[in-house]
């Protein structure tokens, strides 16, 4: 997985490069806008990382060069979280807005949920469908029995995670990695839990005896057989 990083902070990009190589991503390092043109036209990259306030210009250059051109996932690292700035960045096209200072667990779970969203894109599955539940990813909707269900925004991205691995038993720490809140806020054990049983009253026929989401004891949890 090729990753071109443009940071013009050498420490922070130094630990970056470090933290997602151990992740297994190949890491291209640009401190400035120049190098990160060259970059762009030079190779092809499965994600960008964008700082806004580079030396000689701006992410949102590099941003607009890049969308010109390819569908790229692209998250902007910054330490402006100003809603403008914010908006800005998404209108332009990325994918995600990661404020400084940040920890790296919390940018890996960002860059997963990006990079999951472009493979079931790419997998051309818009809609996933287990007994009478029903979920269309292109408009994040769920159904049951063709009636739609109301669910929050972590709880929606729980049971995608667990229909988009249907039959395979998912860790507690895999669940909590793939609800971890936009908002930077870590969701822990006890609120997995919480969300699992909301789940649960929502989409099963009888949630104490449930046939969707199934507990494998000791183990985790998994949807369908």
């Amino acid at each position: 997985m090729k990753v071109l990083l443009v940071e013009d902070d050498k420490t922070i990009a130094a630990g970056l490069e470090y933290s997602l190589q151990q992740e297994g991503y190949d890491i291209t390092i640009c401190y400035d806008v120049a190098c990160g043109k060259k970059q762009i036209e030079g190779k092809k990259f499965d994600l960008i990382l964008l700082d806004v306030t580079l030396p000689d210009g701006s992410g949102y250059e590099l941003c607009k060069m890049v969308r010109d051109r390819s569908d790229t996932p692209i998250i902007f690292l910054t330490a402006c979280d100003d809603e403008v700035n914010v908006v800005m960045g998404l209108d332009m096209g990325a994918d995600d807005y990661v404020t400084k200072p940040f920890r790296i667990r919390e940018l890996v779970s960002r860059i997963k949920s990006v990079l999951r969203r472009y493979q079931k894109d790419d997998d051309s599955k818009s809609i996933i469908e287990l007994g009478n539940i029903k979920i269309n990813t292109l408009e994040a909707k769920v159904y049951k029995g063709g009636e739609e269900i109301n669910l929050t925004a972590l709880e929606y991205r729980l049971l995608l995670t667990f229909f988009n691995n249907m039959g395979q038993i998912l860790t507690r720490n895999q669940l909590l990695e793939s609800i971890w809140d936009v908002a930077g806020d870590f969701v822990n054990d006890n609120t997995l839990t919480v969300y699992i049983k909301r789940i649960r009253e929502k989409i099963e026929d009888d949630p104490q005896n449930p046939k969707v989401i199934k507990t494998v004891r000791g183990l985790g949890y998994k949807a369908g057989d």
